[in-house]
């Protein structure tokens, strides 16, 4: 029974860690490919059409362009921590000549800026200049953040939550995704707010550290099974030279 266990330990530990290895290979792929993918000349944004095919996988980080007026009286600020420090990302809608809506994060600013960035009153679409953004192509970040859930009755933000400001916001139309205005790199003047081009992409890929975690588990079911073993004989032997 014991030999069982030990060999059922041994095989699954094994198994773990060629898992991990297979994950660390797919994540060094996608890293790969979003590098590439974030370096590569932008294109239209996804049309209505197109929102069905919207994956991470397929379109995460990718460099889009999309025209529209922003509806600023619909704008959300949602809490962030940057290198800049703690404060807030301004989202405000972007609506097409189509009616349909997209979330810009038109960048971070400081807490000290949080007033002048709150939602301003509604005035005619219309009336708004039509504007064109480019910046990367996220998905929604549902739920909230760390310990805390967004709450849409008190317009309290602590994600990008697609769905959830956009039903908030009675945008009848939204895309499910949002956009992070500019990229990363770009020059941008120390005095402006909001900040664009703040967009962190960092992948964890601790898949190796995994991977040799579950080999050595695995080694060490079969150190033990040697222990065992000469243990069982050494027994053996001092049984038999009894009789």
């Amino acid at each position: 029974m014991l030999a069982l266990l030990g060999v059922a330990l041994f095989v699954s530990f094994l198994a773990l860690g060629s898992w991990q290895l297979q994950r660390r290979a797919w994540k060094l792929e996608l890293i790969d490919r979003v590098t590439e993918r974030v370096r590569a000349d932008a294109v239209a944004a996804p049309a209505p059409a197109q929102w069905p095919q919207v994956t991470a996988q397929q379109y995460e980080y990718l460099p889009v362009t999309l025209s529209g007026r922003f509806l600023a009286h619909k704008t959300v600020l949602t809490q962030a921590v940057t290198e800049l420090g703690a404060g807030f990302w301004v989202v405000t809608p972007l609506q097409a000549d189509d009616g349909s809506q997209t979330l810009i994060n038109r960048g971070f600013v400081p807490t000290s800026e949080r007033q002048a960035w709150l939602p301003q009153d509604s005035a005619p679409v219309a009336d708004a200049p039509v504007q064109t953004v480019t910046g990367l192509l996220r998905m929604t970040e549902p739920g909230g953040g760390f310990l805390r859930d967004n709450d849409s009755q008190q317009q309290r933000w602590y994600s990008r939550d697609v769905a959830g400001i956009a039903a908030a916001q009675g945008l009848d139309k939204a895309a499910p995704y949002f956009i992070d205005a500019g990229r990363p790199g770009q020059p941008v003047a120390a005095e402006t707010w909001p900040r664009p081009g703040m967009t962190v992409i960092a992948f964890h890929n601790s898949h190796l550290v995994y991977a040799l975690t579950w080999y050595g588990m695995a080694l060490m079911v079969l150190v033990a099974a040697v222990v065992v073993v000469r243990w069982e004989k050494r027994r053996a032997a001092a049984a038999h030279k009894t009789l």
